[in-house]
Protein backbone atom coordinates (compact mmCIF):
# COMPACT_ATOMS: atom_id res chain seq x y z
CA UNK A 1 0.00 0.00 0.00
CA UNK A 2 1.55 3.41 -0.97
CA UNK A 3 2.09 5.85 1.83
CA UNK A 4 0.22 9.18 1.78
CA UNK A 5 2.51 12.09 2.71
CA UNK A 6 1.88 13.25 6.28
CA UNK A 7 0.04 10.14 7.37
CA UNK A 8 1.54 7.14 9.20
CA UNK A 9 1.97 3.91 7.31
CA UNK A 10 -0.39 1.12 8.28
CA UNK A 11 -1.02 -2.37 6.98
CA UNK A 12 -4.26 -4.37 7.07
CA UNK A 13 -3.85 -8.12 7.13
CA UNK A 14 -5.72 -9.60 4.15
CA UNK A 15 -7.58 -12.24 6.21
CA UNK A 16 -8.74 -9.53 8.65
CA UNK A 17 -9.85 -7.28 5.80
CA UNK A 18 -11.76 -10.15 4.22
CA UNK A 19 -13.50 -10.82 7.52
CA UNK A 20 -14.51 -7.17 7.92
CA UNK A 21 -15.91 -7.02 4.39
CA UNK A 22 -17.80 -10.25 4.93
CA UNK A 23 -19.44 -8.82 8.02
CA UNK A 24 -20.58 -5.58 6.37
CA UNK A 25 -23.69 -7.00 4.65
CA UNK A 26 -24.83 -8.51 7.95
CA UNK A 27 -24.49 -5.13 9.65
CA UNK A 28 -26.59 -3.46 6.96
CA UNK A 29 -29.22 -6.18 7.16
CA UNK A 30 -29.38 -5.87 10.96
CA UNK A 31 -30.54 -2.24 10.77
CA UNK A 32 -33.12 -1.95 7.96
CA UNK A 33 -34.67 1.30 6.82
CA UNK A 34 -38.27 1.09 8.05
CA UNK A 35 -41.64 2.57 7.19
CA UNK A 36 -44.36 2.05 9.78
CA UNK A 37 -48.00 2.57 8.86
CA UNK A 38 -49.46 1.68 12.23
CA UNK A 39 -49.46 4.03 15.25
CA UNK A 40 -49.09 1.19 17.77
CA UNK A 41 -46.04 -0.06 15.90
CA UNK A 42 -44.70 3.51 15.96
CA UNK A 43 -44.83 3.50 19.76
CA UNK A 44 -42.71 0.36 19.89
CA UNK A 45 -40.25 1.51 17.23
CA UNK A 46 -39.60 4.73 19.15
CA UNK A 47 -38.00 2.56 21.83
CA UNK A 48 -36.35 -0.24 19.87
CA UNK A 49 -35.15 1.35 16.60
CA UNK A 50 -32.61 4.06 15.85
CA UNK A 51 -34.26 7.32 14.70
CA UNK A 52 -32.31 7.25 11.43
CA UNK A 53 -33.87 3.88 10.61
CA UNK A 54 -37.37 5.36 10.44
CA UNK A 55 -38.08 6.63 6.94
CA UNK A 56 -41.67 7.40 7.97
CA UNK A 57 -44.29 6.64 10.58
CA UNK A 58 -48.08 6.54 10.49
CA UNK A 59 -49.79 9.90 10.07
CA UNK A 60 -52.11 8.83 12.92
CA UNK A 61 -49.20 9.24 15.32
CA UNK A 62 -49.22 12.94 14.44
CA UNK A 63 -52.91 13.27 15.36
CA UNK A 64 -53.61 14.08 19.02
CA UNK A 65 -56.75 11.91 18.92
CA UNK A 66 -54.96 8.77 17.74
CA UNK A 67 -51.33 8.94 18.80
CA UNK A 68 -49.74 6.75 21.46
CA UNK A 69 -46.51 8.76 21.52
CA UNK A 70 -45.88 12.44 22.34
CA UNK A 71 -46.80 14.67 19.40
CA UNK A 72 -43.47 16.51 19.61
CA UNK A 73 -41.66 13.21 19.16
CA UNK A 74 -43.93 12.04 16.33
CA UNK A 75 -43.46 15.27 14.40
CA UNK A 76 -39.72 14.69 14.11
CA UNK A 77 -40.53 12.05 11.51
CA UNK A 78 -42.28 12.03 8.18
CA UNK A 79 -45.91 10.96 8.56
CA UNK A 80 -47.62 9.01 5.78
CA UNK A 81 -50.78 7.05 5.03
CA UNK A 82 -50.90 3.47 3.83
CA UNK A 83 -51.23 4.07 0.09
CA UNK A 84 -48.90 2.12 -2.19
CA UNK A 85 -47.57 5.33 -3.75
CA UNK A 86 -46.53 6.91 -0.46
CA UNK A 87 -44.90 3.79 0.92
CA UNK A 88 -43.04 2.66 -2.20
CA UNK A 89 -41.75 6.17 -2.93
CA UNK A 90 -39.63 5.96 0.24
CA UNK A 91 -37.96 2.71 -0.92
CA UNK A 92 -37.71 1.16 2.57
CA UNK A 93 -36.16 -2.20 3.33
CA UNK A 94 -39.08 -3.10 5.59
CA UNK A 95 -42.68 -2.00 6.06
CA UNK A 96 -44.39 -2.79 9.36
CA UNK A 97 -48.18 -2.59 9.44
CA UNK A 98 -51.25 -3.74 11.30
CA UNK A 99 -53.35 -6.73 10.38
CA UNK A 100 -55.10 -5.00 7.49
CA UNK A 101 -53.20 -3.55 4.54
CA UNK A 102 -54.70 -2.43 1.24
CA UNK A 103 -54.25 -5.16 -1.42
CA UNK A 104 -52.74 -2.60 -3.82
CA UNK A 105 -50.09 -1.75 -1.23
CA UNK A 106 -49.26 -5.42 -0.63
CA UNK A 107 -48.96 -6.02 -4.38
CA UNK A 108 -46.71 -2.98 -4.83
CA UNK A 109 -44.41 -4.08 -2.03
CA UNK A 110 -44.09 -7.53 -3.59
CA UNK A 111 -43.24 -6.04 -6.98
CA UNK A 112 -40.54 -3.89 -5.39
CA UNK A 113 -39.26 -6.78 -3.26
CA UNK A 114 -39.87 -4.80 -0.06
CA UNK A 115 -40.41 -6.91 3.05
CA UNK A 116 -43.74 -6.56 4.86
CA UNK A 117 -44.28 -7.45 8.53
CA UNK A 118 -47.88 -7.43 9.72
CA UNK A 119 -48.82 -7.51 13.41
CA UNK A 120 -52.28 -7.84 14.88
CA UNK A 121 -53.97 -6.26 17.88
CA UNK A 122 -52.65 -8.08 20.99
CA UNK A 123 -55.40 -9.55 23.15
CA UNK A 124 -53.17 -10.20 26.16
CA UNK A 125 -50.03 -8.98 27.88
CA UNK A 126 -48.16 -12.09 26.71
CA UNK A 127 -49.13 -11.42 23.08
CA UNK A 128 -48.01 -7.82 23.41
CA UNK A 129 -44.62 -8.81 24.83
CA UNK A 130 -44.13 -11.26 21.97
CA UNK A 131 -45.03 -8.53 19.51
CA UNK A 132 -42.49 -6.15 21.05
CA UNK A 133 -39.75 -8.75 20.68
CA UNK A 134 -40.77 -9.53 17.10
CA UNK A 135 -40.72 -5.88 16.01
CA UNK A 136 -37.40 -5.25 17.75
CA UNK A 137 -35.85 -8.30 16.06
CA UNK A 138 -37.11 -7.12 12.67
CA UNK A 139 -35.56 -3.70 13.35
CA UNK A 140 -32.24 -5.41 14.05
CA UNK A 141 -32.21 -4.73 17.80
CA UNK A 142 -33.52 -7.83 19.61
CA UNK A 143 -31.76 -6.84 22.83
CA UNK A 144 -33.83 -3.64 22.96
CA UNK A 145 -37.00 -5.66 22.54
CA UNK A 146 -36.00 -7.88 25.45
CA UNK A 147 -35.27 -4.81 27.59
CA UNK A 148 -38.60 -3.16 26.74
CA UNK A 149 -40.48 -6.39 27.42
CA UNK A 150 -38.76 -6.59 30.80
CA UNK A 151 -39.81 -3.01 31.65
CA UNK A 152 -43.41 -3.78 30.72
CA UNK A 153 -43.44 -6.96 32.80
CA UNK A 154 -41.98 -5.04 35.76
CA UNK A 155 -44.69 -2.36 35.46
CA UNK A 156 -47.37 -5.04 35.49
CA UNK A 157 -45.83 -6.62 38.60
CA UNK A 158 -45.79 -3.26 40.41
CA UNK A 159 -49.47 -2.66 39.59
CA UNK A 160 -50.65 -5.91 41.20
CA UNK A 161 -52.49 -5.14 44.47
CA UNK A 162 -51.67 -8.36 46.27
CA UNK A 163 -54.39 -10.22 48.14
CA UNK A 164 -56.98 -7.41 48.07
CA UNK A 165 -60.42 -8.24 46.68
CA UNK A 166 -60.97 -7.09 43.07
CA UNK A 167 -62.96 -3.87 42.70
CA UNK A 168 -65.92 -4.00 40.23
CA UNK A 169 -65.08 -1.63 37.41
CA UNK A 170 -65.97 -0.73 33.87
CA UNK A 171 -64.08 1.12 31.14
CA UNK A 172 -66.63 3.30 29.33
CA UNK A 173 -65.54 4.98 26.12
CA UNK A 174 -67.32 7.38 23.80
CA UNK A 175 -70.92 6.40 23.13
CA UNK A 176 -70.76 3.68 25.79
CA UNK A 177 -68.19 1.44 24.07
CA UNK A 178 -66.84 -1.13 26.53
CA UNK A 179 -63.86 -3.55 26.24
CA UNK A 180 -64.90 -6.99 27.45
CA UNK A 181 -63.51 -10.45 28.05
CA UNK A 182 -60.69 -11.46 25.73
CA UNK A 183 -59.25 -7.96 25.32
CA UNK A 184 -55.96 -6.56 26.55
CA UNK A 185 -57.88 -3.96 28.58
CA UNK A 186 -59.71 -6.75 30.40
CA UNK A 187 -56.40 -8.30 31.50
CA UNK A 188 -54.96 -4.93 32.49
CA UNK A 189 -57.95 -4.38 34.76
CA UNK A 190 -57.47 -7.82 36.32
CA UNK A 191 -53.76 -7.44 37.06
CA UNK A 192 -54.36 -4.00 38.56
CA UNK A 193 -56.92 -5.19 41.08
CA UNK A 194 -60.22 -4.68 39.26
CA UNK A 195 -62.99 -7.00 38.08
CA UNK A 196 -64.27 -6.05 34.65
CA UNK A 197 -68.07 -5.93 34.89
CA UNK A 198 -68.51 -6.22 31.14
CA UNK A 199 -69.52 -9.89 31.35
CA UNK A 200 -72.10 -9.10 34.06
CA UNK A 201 -73.96 -7.00 31.50
CA UNK A 202 -73.81 -9.79 28.90
CA UNK A 203 -71.48 -7.81 26.62
CA UNK A 204 -69.24 -9.25 23.93
CA UNK A 205 -65.51 -8.65 23.46
CA UNK A 206 -66.15 -5.05 22.35
CA UNK A 207 -69.72 -3.89 22.84
CA UNK A 208 -71.89 -0.88 23.63
CA UNK A 209 -73.49 -0.52 27.05
CA UNK A 210 -76.48 1.86 27.14
CA UNK A 211 -77.03 4.11 30.12
CA UNK A 212 -80.03 2.21 31.52
CA UNK A 213 -78.32 -1.10 32.45
CA UNK A 214 -75.33 0.83 33.76
CA UNK A 215 -77.54 2.77 36.14
CA UNK A 216 -79.51 -0.34 37.12
CA UNK A 217 -76.31 -2.17 38.08
CA UNK A 218 -73.54 0.40 38.55
CA UNK A 219 -69.88 -0.57 38.95
CA UNK A 220 -67.84 0.64 41.88
CA UNK A 221 -65.50 2.45 39.46
CA UNK A 222 -66.35 3.89 36.06
CA UNK A 223 -63.22 4.60 34.03
CA UNK A 224 -63.92 7.22 31.39
CA UNK A 225 -61.69 8.33 28.55
CA UNK A 226 -63.04 11.85 29.02
CA UNK A 227 -63.53 12.56 25.32
CA UNK A 228 -65.89 14.94 23.65
CA UNK A 229 -69.33 14.63 22.13
CA UNK A 230 -71.61 11.71 22.98
CA UNK A 231 -69.46 10.46 25.85
CA UNK A 232 -69.45 13.80 27.64
CA UNK A 233 -73.23 14.03 27.29
CA UNK A 234 -73.62 10.55 28.79
CA UNK A 235 -71.32 11.29 31.72
CA UNK A 236 -73.14 14.56 32.37
CA UNK A 237 -76.52 12.81 32.53
CA UNK A 238 -78.42 13.72 35.72
CA UNK A 239 -78.97 10.06 36.54
CA UNK A 240 -75.22 9.42 36.67
CA UNK A 241 -74.72 12.46 38.85
CA UNK A 242 -77.27 10.96 41.19
CA UNK A 243 -75.05 7.88 41.58
CA UNK A 244 -72.14 9.94 42.87
CA UNK A 245 -72.22 8.17 46.22
CA UNK A 246 -72.08 4.71 44.62
CA UNK A 247 -69.85 5.15 41.59
CA UNK A 248 -66.39 6.68 41.44
CA UNK A 249 -65.84 8.16 37.99
CA UNK A 250 -62.15 8.37 37.14
CA UNK A 251 -60.35 9.56 34.01
CA UNK A 252 -58.69 6.90 31.89
CA UNK A 253 -57.32 8.49 28.69
CA UNK A 254 -58.34 6.78 25.49
CA UNK A 255 -54.69 6.68 24.40
CA UNK A 256 -54.12 4.07 27.11
CA UNK A 257 -56.60 1.75 25.37
CA UNK A 258 -55.41 2.04 21.80
CA UNK A 259 -52.19 0.02 21.94
CA UNK A 260 -50.19 -2.54 23.86
CA UNK A 261 -46.41 -2.42 24.01
CA UNK A 262 -45.01 0.49 26.05
CA UNK A 263 -48.55 1.85 26.52
CA UNK A 264 -49.08 -0.97 29.04
CA UNK A 265 -46.60 0.75 31.37
CA UNK A 266 -48.68 3.95 31.50
CA UNK A 267 -52.00 2.08 31.57
CA UNK A 268 -51.13 -0.12 34.55
CA UNK A 269 -49.63 2.86 36.39
CA UNK A 270 -52.89 4.80 35.95
CA UNK A 271 -55.03 1.84 37.01
CA UNK A 272 -52.89 1.27 40.09
CA UNK A 273 -53.20 4.97 40.95
CA UNK A 274 -57.00 4.79 40.70
CA UNK A 275 -57.06 1.62 42.78
CA UNK A 276 -54.96 3.17 45.55
CA UNK A 277 -57.12 6.30 45.58
CA UNK A 278 -60.39 4.51 46.34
Amino acid sequence: MPRVRGLPRFTVCKPVLALVLALLPAAVTAAPRIVSINPCVDAILMQVADPEQLAAISHYSQDARATSIPLAQARRFKGIGDSAEEVVALAPDLVIAGGHVAPATVAALRRMNIALLQVGVPASIAESLAQVRRIAAAAGHPERGAALAARIAAAVAVARPGAQAPVPALIWQGGGLVPGTGTLADELLAVSGFRNMSAAYGLRMWDVLPLEPLVARPPRVLLSSGGAGAEDRMLAHPVLRGLAGQVSIRAFPQALLQCGGPTIIAATARLAQVRRGL
